[in-house]
Parts: structure tokens; C-alpha cells; sequence
């Protein structure tokens, strides 16, 4: 039994949300396997070869995979399939379009946002906004599997020696190709690999109060900023500042959430953090259920207190 890994990567350098798909699939049990699909990413299989727990890179090199495209990616890992128990994807924007493809090919049904693998065709994975876990059993041959990153440490970035094996690529699919992309540019840590996050909500009322409260708490900790639903929506922060179920899935060392009720969308983005602060001044609300710490104050008066006293 083995368990395919599909890397996410730049061509030079594996993402984070690899390390944490490679723990996942140790736990499937059998060796882990490493497939890095991409155009003069020999440095990348590189990398992937010293991931702890990893027995095998296999490199698969062509321009139609430079940027990831899904049609392409996931005819290379139907090309290879056959040869795994276990398929599993990072549950990020490019595991999510490439995994229902390669489900729908093989002809299974797709496991999504797996938090935890009970065994090698049971895993658990959040229902209902977080509010339930459902344990989910499959007899698939193939399990095609999408890893909630969150939910899993992330292996060893070094440390390992597997062998890298260059397969041959397959052919560009033609259905699609790279016109351009709009990266936004930001000092701050990105936010899911962010260690601390400092988020703020509808509370603030404004984007210059956002920018005039929050920012310092930021750069005093070294924090990413992030913001609700709520928040965002009313054109407090941008959209990829979004944490929560339609946002961004995130799990630092430590959330701080300001003016933040706590809707079952926001937690269920947020919940797994090692350490939450909450600043409310409702004691009812939500977000206390979650909070490791909770003050209930005025965020207008305790946030720049906070900041005085760093």
C-alpha cells in the first residue's frame, strides 16, 4: 500500500501545505511517494527528496505543467494512478481543482477537508461549518483525498533521502493555458503560514479604523493581518485578508480576534489555532466559546492599551 502525495510548488521551492499532506499520508500507512509535476523543477524534486518520511520523488518535467495547470496536472497523475492506494491532495485552491478531476476519471468518490485518518479507508472530516465531524468510510480501490492542512503537523522539511525517478510527461491537454496572474504584494507573513494572525471584525466600522487599530497591534507582534467575513464584505480589508469557512483556513500559534462576534463561518476558519484572544465588549458572543483568552472590553480602548504595553 502506498500513498501518492501531489506536490504543490513553485518549480524551485515544495509549498508548506506539502509537508503537512506528506504526515498525513505517512498515516495511511505504506511508503509516501512525491509527485512534482512542473517545467525545470528539478529543484523542487529536490527539495521534495529531503521531506521526512518520503521514499520516492517522482519528476515529471514539461512547459504545459509550469503553472500548474489542472487539466495537465491531473492527466499526470491518472498516467501513475494505477500504481497507489492512496491520492491525496493539499486542500488549498490548486489541490481542490486539480483532485475532483482525477475522482471523476477514476471514477470514485472524492474525500474532502480530511482533518484526521483513523485508518487506511477511514478518515474524519468537518461537516456543517465545523459544527459536526463526520467519519467517513470508503471502499474505493483509489482513495482520492483532499488534507485539510490544518488539521495535520507538517513533516520535516529536511532530513530525508528518497530517490528522485524522471517519468515521462504526458502531453499538454490543449484545454486550457496561462494568460497572467495578479499577485497581491504584501510586507506581512502570508496568512496560512503565518505564526501569528491579528484579525479584525465588522466592529471597527471603518477601513481607516481597521488600518488606525489593527495595524500597529500587526507590527508590533510581527502578525499578518486578517479580517471576517463581515469585515471584508463591508470594505474594512481586502478579500484575501478573509479567515473563515469562504476565506482562508488558518491554524497559527496565535489568533488575536478584535471586534469579532464569532459567526460558525469564522470559527470554523479559525478554531484550530494553538492559542485564541478574544477582545469583545458583548459577553455573549461567540467567538469567548473558542477563546483561550477572552477580554471583554471596548477593542477601540484595549487593543491600543495592548499595543502601549508591548
Amino acid at each position: 500500500m502506498t500513498a501518492l502525495v501531489i506536490a504543490e510548488h513553485d518549480n524551485a521551492s515544495i509549498k508548506g501545505a506539502t509537508l503537512n499532506t506528506v504526515t498525513a499520508a505517512a498515516q495511511c500507512g505504506g511508503d509516501v511517494h512525491v509527485l512534482v509535476a512542473g517545467a525545470n523543477a528539478g529543484a523542487a524534486a529536490a527539495a521534495a527528496a529531503h521531506i521526512a518520511g518520503v521514499s520516492k520523488v517522482i519528476h515529471a518535467d514539461a512547459p504545459g505543467f509550469e503553472h500548474g495547470l489542472a487539466e495537465n496536472v491531473a492527466a499526470q497523475v491518472l498516467a501513475i494512478a494505477s500504481n497507489y492506494s492512496h491520492l491525496l491532495f493539499p486542500a488549498t485552491a490548486s489541490g481542490k481543482n486539480i483532485a475532483p478531476r482525477v475522482a471523476a476519471k477514476l471514477d470514485v468518490a472524492q474525500i474532502s477537508d480530511v482533518t484526521k485518518i483513523d485508518s487506511a479507508d477511514t478518515f474524519e472530516r468537518p461537516i456543517y461549518a465545523g459544527n459536526a465531524i463526520a467519519t467517513v468510510q470508503s471502499s474505493d480501490a483509489t482513495k482520492v483525498i483532499t488534507v485539510r492542512t490544518t488539521g495535520f503537523d507538517p513533516a520535516a522539511a529536511s532530513g530525508g533521502s528518497a530517490a528522485v525517478e524522471t517519468v515521462s510527461a504526458v502531453a499538454d491537454a490543449g484545454k486550457s493555458s496561462f494568460v497572467g496572474s495578479e499577485i497581491a504584494k504584501n510586507d506581512r507573513p502570508e496568512l496560512t503560514a503565518a505564526k501569528i494572525i491579528v484579525s479584525g471584525g465588522r466592529a471597527l466600522g471603518s477601513a481607516e479604523k481597521f488600518n488606525e487599530v489593527m495595524t500597529p497591534l500587526a507590527d508590533k507582534l510581527g502578525a499578518a493581518l486578517g479580517a471576517s467575513r463581515a469585515a471584508v464584505d463591508a470594505g474594512y480589508a481586502p478579500n484575501d485578508w478573509q479567515v473563515g469557512q469562504t476565506g482562508k483556513i488558518v491554524a497559527p500559534q496565535l489568533y488575536i480576534a478584535a471586534g469579532i462576534s464569532g459567526a460558525i463561518q469564522h470559527l470554523a476558519g479559525m478554531k484550530d489555532s494553538k492559542v485564541i484572544v478574544a477582545i469583545n465588549k458583548d459577553p455573549e458572543a461567540p467567538i469567548f466559546s473558542v477563546a483561550d483568552y477572552g477580554l471583554e472590553a471596548d477593542l477601540f480602548t484595549a487593543v491600543p492599551e495592548l499595543v502601549a504595553a508591548l
